[in-house]
C-alpha cells in the first residue's frame, strides 16, 4: 500500500505531519545508523570508552538518559560521579573543612567575627555551577571527537541493536558488533510508607536550593557517612541511623575510628535502628517513626530533612538485556568475565553495573579505556581489580588501600600477618588542641619472607592525598622493609607511613611521641 498526504486530508495541519511521520516508520521500517562502537550510559566510565574508541579513529554513539528522581531531581551528562557523587560531595566536604579551620585560626592568632554560619544557598549554587561546567565540557569533548550523542534511554532489541527513546517518545535505532553497558545505579529506596514521597537520597541533596535543615540520614554506607558528616560540618542538626554496622565491607576497626570521631564531634548516632514510616506534618516537617530492629522498641521524632543512603541498585531493569540474551546476577548487575564480556557476543559492561566491579569511579574510567583499547588497538591488557585505593571522605577521612584486616586473617591466617601501626596527632592539630584520637595508621604484611604489604589504612587529614603514593607502591609489590627504608618528609602526616615500627603483635603502646 503506498501512503500519500493526500489520504489524510480530513486531519488538521498539525495532526496530520505528525501522524504522516509515524505512518512511514511504520511502513518502511526505522533507519538503523552504523556504528564501531555504542555505548549505553554517559557516566564517567562510558564516556571514557566512549572517547578512547573515538581517538583511535572509531565511529561512536553514547546514549544517556537520566530519568527523575521520585521528587523530581534530574540532571545531563557525566553520570553519578559528575553531578550527584564523587564531585559535588568532595566540594561539600571542603565547606564543612573551612568551617573547622575558620575556628582552629582562631588559635593560630587569626581575628575571626564570633558568629560564623554557612550559607546553603550561596553553596549549592555554586556546587551547581561548577556541575554544570563539567556537564558542557564532557559535550565539547564527545562533540571535538566527533561522538555522536544522544540523550535517550537506551535499551536492546537484540544482541546487536539499540533501540533509543527520546523524552517525547520518538525512538531511534543503532547498530554496532561492539555494544558497552555503562548504566551505573541509582539509590535503592526501602520499603517504607513515606520512604518514596518524602524521603530524599544523594541523587537530590546535591541539587537541593533550600538548606536541607535537621536532617535524619539513613544508613552507615560511605555516601551515609560522608553525607552526614558534610551536613554536621555545615552546622545542621544532623542524626546518623546506622542498622548494623558502619562501612560494610571496609576494614571494621578503622571504620570504629571513624565513627567513633563523628560522635566525639558532636553528631547523634544511633544504632540497630530502621524507619518504618515517614508522614509529612502541615508545617512540612516530616514525622518519622522509628523501630529497633529486635521490634522491641519504638520512637518518633520529627526532621526536616530524610536522607536514604541505603545501599544502591544496577539499572538494568529497562534494558530488556533478554533480548539480547545477556544474563545478570539476582542483584541484577550484569554478568561478566575478565575482558568484561558478557554472555552475548559483542557486548560488554563495565562500572558500577557490572557484577563484582568496586563501584568507584577511576575504576570504571580506567576499565573502559582498556576495553576500548582491547577492542580497537589489539591490546591484551586487562584491568586489574585488586589493590585498588579509596577513601571515605568523612570529617576525618579514611583512606584504604589493599586488604581489610579482616580479609587478611581470612586468606592468610592470623598466625601468618604482622600488622604495624600507630596512633598519631598532626602538627596542625596542636595549637587549636584538636582531638587526635582516632587519627591512626595500620600496615598489614605477611610476616614471613620479605613481608610483602598487603594493606594500608590511614585515617587523618588529607588521607586521600596521602594513600595515593602508597598505592603506586604496593601495586610495585612493596614490603615492609622497602617502606621503612624510605627518609620521611618532616613534619607531615605521611611520614607517620614511613616510621611505623610497632606490631600488634608486640603489645607495646603504639601512640607516636615525638619526632
Amino acid at each position: 500500500m503506498m501512503l500519500t498526504l493526500r489520504g489524510l486530508e480530513g486531519f488538521c495541519p498539525t495532526y496530520r505531519r505528525l501522524l504522516w511521520r509515524h505512518l512511514r516508520k511504520f511502513s518502511s521500517g526505522a533507519q538503523k545508523e552504523q556504528y564501531d562502537l555504542i555505548v549505553i550510559g554517559g557516566g564517567s566510565g562510558g564516556l571514557a570508552c566512549g572517547k578512547e574508541a573515538a581517538d583511535l579513529g572509531k565511529t561512536v554513539a553514547v546514549l544517556d538518559f537520566v530519568k527523575p528522581t521520585p521528587i523530581g531531581t534530574k540532571w545531563d551528562i557525566g553520570g553519578t560521579c559528575v553531578n550527584v557523587g564523587c564531585i559535588p560531595k568532595k566540594l561539600m566536604h571542603q565547606a564543612a573543612l573551612l568551617g573547622h579551620s575558620i575556628h582552629d585560626a582562631r588559635k593560630f592568632g587569626w581575628n575571626i567575627p564570633g558568629d560564623i554560619t554557612n550559607n546553603w544557598e550561596e553553596l549549592s549554587h555554586a556546587v551547581q555551577m561548577h556541575v554544570r561546567s563539567l556537564n558542557w565540557g564532557h559535550k565539547v569533548q564527545l562533540n571535538e571527537r566527533k561522538v555522536k550523542y544522544y540523550n535517550a534511554y537506551g535499551s536492546f532489541v537484540d544482541a546487536n541493536t539499540v533501540r533509543g527513546t527520546k523524552k517525547n517518545g520518538d525512538k531511534i535505532y543503532l547498530q554496532s558488533d561492539n555494544i558497552v553497558i555503562a548504566v551505573g545505579g541509582r539509590p535503592r529506596y526501602p520499603n517504607f510508607p513515606g520512604a518514596r514521597e518524602h524521603c530524599i537520597t544523594s541523587d537530590d541533596l546535591f541539587w537541593k536550593k533550600k538548606p536541607p535543615g535537621k536532617t535524619l540520614v539513613v544508613g552507615g554506607s560511605y555516601v551515609g557517612l560522608e553525607c552526614a558528616g558534610f551536613l554536621h560540618g555545615l552546622g545542621f542538626d544532623t542524626t546518623l541511623l546506622i542498622r548494623s554496622i558502619p562501612l560494610r565491607g571496609f576494614d571494621q576497626q578503622m571504620a570504629k575510628l571513624v565513627t567513633d570521631n563523628m560522635t566525639d564531634c558532636g553528631m547523634n548516632i544511633q544504632y540497630g535502628m530502621i524507619p518504618t514510616h515517614v508522614e509529612k506534618l502541615t508545617d512540612n516537617t516530616l514525622k518519622v517513626e522509628l523501630q529497633s530492629v529486635d521490634g522491641t522498641k519504638t520512637i518518633t521524632n520529627n526532621f526536616d530533612t530524610v536522607l536514604l543512603a541505603t545501599g544502591r541498585d544496577p539499572l538494568t531493569s529497562e534494558l530488556n538485556l533478554s533480548s539480547a540474551g545477556i544474563e545478570t546476577d539476582n542483584m541484577g548487575k550484569v554478568i561478566v568475565n575478565e575482558e568484561e564480556k558478557t554472555t552475548a557476543s559483542g557486548v560488554y559492561a563495565i562500572g558500577d553495573v557490572a557484577e563484582n566491579r568496586p563501584e568507584l569511579t577511576p575504576v570504571a574510567i580506567k576499565s573502559g579505556k582498556l576495553l576500548a583499547r582491547r577492542l580497537f588497538l589489539n591490546s591484551k591488557e586487562l584491568m586489574h581489580y585488586d589493590v585498588i585505593p579509596t577513601t571515605v571522605f568523612t570529617p576525618l577521612e579514611y583512606s584504604t588501600v589493599g586488604l581489610s584486616e579482616e580479609n587478611a586473617i581470612a586468606q592468610y591466617g592470623e598466625e601468618n600477618l604482622e600488622i604495624y601501626h600507630a596512633f598519631y596527632k598532626p602538627l596542625e592539630y596542636t595549637i587549636p588542641e584538636r582531638d587526635s584520637s582516632q587519627c591512626y595508621i595500620k600496615v598489614i604484611t605477611e610476616r614471613y619472607n620479605e613481608q610483602k604489604i598487603l594493606g594500608i589504612h590511614l585515617i587523618g587529614p588529607n588521607a586521600g592525598e596521602v594513600m595515593q603514593g602508597f598505592a603506586v607502591a604496593m601495586r610495585c609489590g612493596a614490603t615492609y622493609q622497602q617502606l621503612s627504608s624510605v627518609v620521611g618528609i618532616h613534619p607531615t602526616c605521611a611520614e607517620e607511613l614511613v616510621k611505623i615500627h610497632i606490631t600488634k603483635r608486640s603489645g607495646l603502646d603504639p601512640t607516636v611521641t615525638g619526632c
